[in-house]
C-alpha cells in the first residue's frame, strides 16, 4: 500500500522526457489558439455588418417570416402564413430561419445570423475532418481555404438554402472520416448511419444536389474501412437506408396530407414533391427543359448569371471563376500528387481514403456543374468549397510528409505556383481593382515554391517551413481578397454575385455577363418594375392598405417574388399566383371561388416571378378576368383592384 501511495520522483527540468512533454503541451496550446483565431476570423468575416443586406433574397425571407408565425407554414415551407403555395425547394433551411425568427423575433439579424453561424460550423468541421487524419497545421489550412472562398463569403451571409446544404454535406464528410478510422464494426456502422442522416437532411435542403457526394463517400469507406468487405457493404446499405429515412419522412408526410388542406408544392406541375425531385429540382436541372417541371432557363442562355455555356472550362469562366476557381488548380495538384505519395500505404490508410472522399466529392459535383444543361447559378459552386479545402489540406500534408523526396518538395511547390498563377489570371480580369496585388501574390508563391524546392527536409528544414508558410499565404491571398470584398458588399435579389465591382467581364470562358447596380443580378421584377425585389419597393400607402385588409390573403399578385415583397413590407399573407416559375395554380375557377368567399381583398397588377416555364400558368386569364370585372385604382403609384363584395 505504501508503494502505491508513494509519489513518483519529480522529473528533472532538463531531462529529455520533460522537454518532450513541454514541447507537446506547447504544440497543443498553440494549435488551440490557432484554431480559435481561425474561427474568430471566420465569424468576423461572415457576421460583420451582416444586416446591411436587409432581407437579402426576399423570396426565402418571406417564407421564413411565414414560418416564424405559422407552424403549418414552417413545416411545409410556405411562402405565406395562409399556406397558398410553398417555395420551390424543400423546407429544411427555412426550418432553421423560421425557428430563429420565432425565438428572437423576425428580423434581418434573426434571418441571416444562423446562416453565418453555419459557415463557422462548416469551417470547424473541415478543420476537424482534416486534422483527424493529418495534423492541426493541415486542418488550419483547409479551414482557411473554405472560409476565404468568395462563394462561401457570399452564401454564408445570404438566406438561400446553400448555407445549410454545405454544413450538412461537410458534416457527412466528417462522419465518413470517423467511420474510416474506426476499427470497431458497430461504431463504424454508427458513423455511416450518421452520414446517411446528414445527407438525408441535405436532400430536404436542396434535393438531389445534397446527394452528389454519395458516390465519393461510399467509395472511400468501401476502399478503406476496417471491417471485412461484406460488413462494409452492409454498413453502406444501412447508410443508404438512413438517407431514405431522414429524407423520406417529410416526403411521405406531404404525400399523405390531404392536398386540399396543405399548400401547393411550388415548382411542381402536379402538386407533388416527387415532381420536384424528378423535374424542376432534379433531372430538369441536369438535362434542361425535360420532364416534369423542366429546368427553367437552359444553362448558358443567360450568360454568367446562369452559369455560362457547358464544358470543362465553365468552373473557371466569368462569375463561376471568381466565386470558386481560385484554388482548384492547386487542389487538383494536391489530389494527384497526394495519391501518388500514398501509393504504397495500406488499404486502410486514412490519408488516401480522405483524398478519395474529398477528391471524389469535387470531381463528381464539379463535372455535373460543368455539363448540366438546366438552370444553374454560379453561387451553387459553394458546394465545392469544402472539397477543395479538404483536398488542399490533406494532399498538402501527404506531400509534406514526403518533403525529403523530389515528389514531396516539387509537388508542394507545384501547388503554390498553380495557386499563384491562376490567382494572377483572375485578378487580372479586374484590372482597376488593386492592380498591384496580383504581382505581390504571384511573387510570394514563386518565392515560397523556390525556398521549398531548394530546401531538403533534413538539412534546411527552416527554409522549407518558411517556403510553405509564404507560399500558402500568398496562394490563398487572391481568394481571401475577393471573399473580403464580397463580405463588404450588401447583397439582395435572387442571383447574388461575389467580389468587388467590375469583377465579372466577358472573358470568353463560360459566357459573358454583367451586374446590376450594387453587384447583384436579381431575377424577375419587383413591384413597379425595378430590378431587385426588396421590401423597399412598396409604398407606405399600399403597405397600410394590405395590413388592414382583414382577409385570408390581403391581396393576390402574379409571382412569388412580388408576393414576397408585399408580405415583408406589410407582414400579411399575399397569394402568389403562378408561384415562382409559372406554376399551374390557382385556376381561374379556383381564384373566382376565393374572391366570392371573401378570402382575397385586393388584386395588385403587374408583378412577376423568378423565371417561368411558360404555358402552365393561368395568371394571364386571372388578370383579364379581374380587369373585366373590377375598377382599377392607384395606390402609391401601383395599380390595385378592390375585389371585396363580388357576388358573381
Amino acid at each position: 500500500m505504501t508503494a502505491v501511495l508513494t509519489p513518483a520522483p519529480p522529473r528533472r527540468t532538463g531531462s529529455p522526457g520533460h522537454r518532450a512533454e513541454s514541447e507537446s503541451w506547447i504544440r497543443r496550446r498553440g494549435s488551440a489558439l490557432a484554431v480559435t483565431a481561425l474561427l474568430a476570423a471566420t465569424a468576423a468575416l461572415y457576421l460583420w455588418d451582416l444586416t446591411s443586406s436587409g432581407y437579402a433574397n426576399s423570396f426565402y425571407a418571406a417564407a421564413a417570416q411565414a414560418g416564424s408565425q405559422s407552424w403549418k407554414a414552417w413545416f411545409f415551407g410556405s411562402l405565406d402564413t395562409s399556406n397558398f403555395i410553398t417555395v420551390d425547394k424543400p423546407p429544411a433551411s427555412l426550418w432553421v430561419m423560421g425557428l430563429s425568427g420565432r425565438i428572437f423575433g423576425f428580423s434581418s439579424a434573426s434571418l441571416l445570423v444562423p446562416q453565418a453561424l453555419m459557415g463557422v460550423g462548416s469551417v470547424t468541421l473541415v478543420y476537424a475532418a482534416v486534422t483527424r487524419v493529418t495534423n492541426s497545421g493541415a486542418g488550419l489550412i483547409a479551414g482557411a481555404v473554405l472560409a476565404a472562398t468568395p462563394a462561401a463569403a457570399l452564401m454564408f451571409r445570404f438566406d438561400n438554402p446553400d448555407a445549410l446544404l454545405v454544413l450538412l454535406m461537410t458534416a457527412a464528410g466528417y462522419f465518413v472520416v470517423r467511420a474510416i478510422e474506426t476499427e470497431t464494426g458497430r461504431r463504424a456502422a454508427m458513423w455511416i448511419t450518421l452520414t446517411g442522416v446528414a445527407l438525408g437532411f441535405a436532400f430536404l435542403t436542396k434535393m438531389l444536389q445534397g446527394l452528389m457526394v454519395l458516390p465519393a463517400f461510399g467509395l472511400a469507406y468501401l476502399v478503406a474501412g476496417h471491417a471485412r468487405l461484406r460488413f462494409r457493404l452492409l454498413h453502406l446499405a444501412g447508410g443508404v437506408a438512413a438517407v431514405v429515412a431522414a429524407a423520406g419522412w417529410w416526403v411521405l408526410a406531404v404525400w399523405l396530407w390531404p392536398a386540399d388542406s396543405r399548400p401547393y408544392i411550388g415548382g411542381s406541375t402536379d402538386n407533388s414533391v416527387m415532381d420536384l425531385v424528378l423535374g424542376y429540382n432534379g433531372l430538369g436541372r441536369i438535362f434542361g427543359n425535360t420532364g416534369g417541371g423542366g429546368g427553367g432557363m437552359a444553362g448558358g442562355s443567360a450568360g454568367s448569371s446562369f452559369g455560362g455555356s457547358t464544358g470543362l472550362d465553365r468552373l473557371f469562366g466569368s462569375e463561376m471563376g471568381i466565386e470558386i476557381s481560385w484554388l482548384i488548380p492547386a487542389a487538383l495538384v494536391a489530389l494527384v500528387f497526394g495519391l501518388l505519395a500514398r501509393g504504397r500505404a495500406p488499404r486502410t490508410d486514412r490519408v488516401r481514403a480522405s483524398l478519395i472522399a474529398w477528391g471524389g466529392w469535387f470531381l463528381v459535383t464539379g463535372l455535373i456543374f460543368s455539363y448540366m444543361s438546366g438552370t444553374i447559378h454560379p453561387y451553387y459552386t459553394v458546394a465545392l468549397a469544402p472539397a477543395i479545402a479538404g483536398m488542399i489540406g490533406t494532399g498538402g500534408y501527404a506531400l509534406w510528409q514526403k518533403r525529403g523526396s523530389i515528389l514531396g518538395r516539387f509537388g508542394l511547390a507545384f501547388m503554390m505556383v498553380a495557386a499563384g498563377a491562376w490567382g494572377w489570371v483572375l485578378l487580372h480580369r479586374n484590372t482597376e481593382w488593386m492592380p498591384a496585388l496580383k504581382w505581390v501574390l504571384l511573387a510570394g508563391t514563386v518565392l515560397g515554391a523556390a525556398l521549398l524546392a531548394l530546401g531538403d527536409g533534413n538539412r534546411v528544414r527552416k527554409l522549407a517551413v518558411t517556403g510553405v508558410l509564404l507560399g500558402s499565404l500568398a496562394g490563398i491571398g487572391g481568394s481571401a481578397s475577393y471573399a473580403i470584398a464580397t463580405a463588404a458588399t450588401a447583397h439582395s435579389g435572387s442571383i447574388p454575385t461575389a467580389g468587388p465591382s467590375g469583377a465579372v467581364t466577358d472573358t470568353g470562358m463560360g459566357g459573358g455577363g454583367g451586374r446590376a447596380p450594387g453587384g447583384d443580378m436579381a431575377g424577375g421584377q419587383a413591384p413597379g418594375g425595378d430590378m431587385g425585389g426588396n421590401e423597399g419597393g412598396t409604398s407606405s400607402e399600399l403597405t397600410t392598405l394590405l395590413a388592414e385588409a382583414g382577409t385570408t390573403w390581403s391581396a393576390a399578385t402574379n409571382g412569388s417574388q412580388s408576393a414576397a415583397t408585399y408580405e415583408l413590407a406589410a407582414d400579411t399573407a399575399v397569394m402568389a399566383i403562378g408561384g415562382w416559375s409559372s406554376d399551374p395554380t390557382p385556376t381561374l375557377d379556383q381564384f373566382i371561388s376565393y374572391v366570392e368567399n371573401g378570402q382575397v381583398h385586393y388584386y395588385i397588377a403587374g408583378g412577376g416571378g423568378g423565371g417561368g416555364r411558360g404555358g402552365d400558368s393561368t395568371s394571364g386569364a386571372i388578370e383579364q378576368w379581374v380587369a373585366a370585372n373590377f375598377t382599377p385604382i392607384t395606390v402609391g403609384g401601383t395599380t390595385v383592384y378592390d375585389l371585396s363584395g363580388y357576388t358573381g
